[in-house]
């Protein structure tokens, strides 16, 4: 009876116990729950003051709109002045003509490119006779570029005015654009020039003979890359400031008739001279292998006679043999035991 009582006391502080404990743990998760839920309540308060902070800075832009308007025009300008820079082109034209007299209408054309833009310049001419007093002319010019168009509608339009007498044969204008090529290289003979003031500063508080030669040795090199840059800048600058202009003339010959090609019937004299031609250039063909082979005789001779006395050589040791191997077939073979 004791003995039931107090395994009854054991299992009501045992249940009592597992109460208490449960209860506890309910509570610490109500508290974790109610303070992750204040967070979260919290949270979404922080965007709001962001968004305030927002606002503030819409009214205060709305609040200057000539300050908002500056700046958008600024934004413009810059995008148009980056889209609408400078542009620096090379233009070659090629004309070609035909006009009855050639020589005529290079003086006049020379004389007009002259007068219209005197910087202009000829970069050099050819007559190249066809026919009697017939000419291909062919002449070079380098114009200014603010005259270009000028020459461009001249030539054009020369033949239309009727007193050449001729046509147009070709026009072709080629165009480059060497924009960015230009711009990079005033970029980098910029950055070379700053390079190298770094290093003459560099070289003044050298020391050590090792930095000196180092220094000087990066300094040449960088001096030679602002000589090349400013050279091929020149180039550039020379191209797209003087455009090129090629004319070529071409002559129209009157009366001139193709005369159908004849062929001649057979003679003996042409029969003897094909074949006496034929056996000089067989005479020829053996005079040439005769004077290879006399120049590889250095190589064939020495072959042919190293060749020849291996062969001798051969030739003795089998006769020697032969004797030998008849003996040696001739004699009975020992008795067997």
């Amino acid at each position: 009876m004791e003995h039931t009582r107090m395994s009854l006391h054991k299992a009501s502080l045992f249940i009592t116990s597992f109460l208490l404990l449960a209860i506890f743990l309910v509570a610490c998760g109500s508290a974790a729950s109610n303070s992750g839920t204040s967070t979260t309540t919290r949270a979404p308060y922080r965007p709001s003051s962001s968004g305030g902070n927002t606002n503030s800075q819409a009214s205060t832009a709305n609040n200057q709109p000539g300050a908002a308007k500056s700046n958008s025009a600024n934004s413009q300008s810059d995008a148009g002045s980056a889209q609408g820079g400078p542009q620096y082109l090379i233009k070659t034209l090629n004309v070609t003509m035909q006009v009855k007299d050639t020589r005529k209408v290079a003086s006049d054309i020379q004389t007009w490119i002259g007068a219209t833009d005197p910087r202009s310049s000829s970069a050099g001419g050819e007559y190249t006779q066809v026919a009697d007093n017939f000419y291909n002319v062919s002449l070079t010019f380098s114009v200014q570029a603010s005259m270009y168009t000028q020459v461009y509608n001249h030539l054009r339009d020369y033949n239309l005015q009727g007193a050449t007498g001729g046509k147009l044969v070709a026009f072709k204008e080629t165009v480059q654009d060497v924009s960015n090529d230009y711009v990079d290289t005033q970029s980098r003979i910029k950055n070379y020039k700053v390079e190298q003031s770094r290093l003459l500063e560099l070289l003044s508080h050298a020391q050590s003979v090792g930095d000196i030669v180092t220094v000087d040795q990066k300094l040449s090199e960088v001096e030679g890359n602002i000589e090349n840059a400013e050279a091929h800048l020149k180039l550039l600058s020379s191209q797209v400031t003087y455009y090129t202009v090629v004319v070529s003339l071409q002559p129209i010959i009157p009366g001139v008739v193709t005369q159908p090609a004849t062929t001649p019937g057979w003679t003996a004299s042409s029969v003897f001279s094909d074949a006496f031609a034929a056996s000089l250039h067989f005479g020829q063909a053996i005079l040439t292998f005769l004077i290879w082979l006399l120049a590889f005789c250095i190589y064939i001779v020495p072959i042919a006679i190293i060749t020849w006395l291996v062969r001798r050589y051969r030739s003795r040791i089998a006769s020697v043999l032969q004797p030998l191997k008849a003996t040696i077939s001739a004699s009975p073979p020992p008795p067997q035991s």
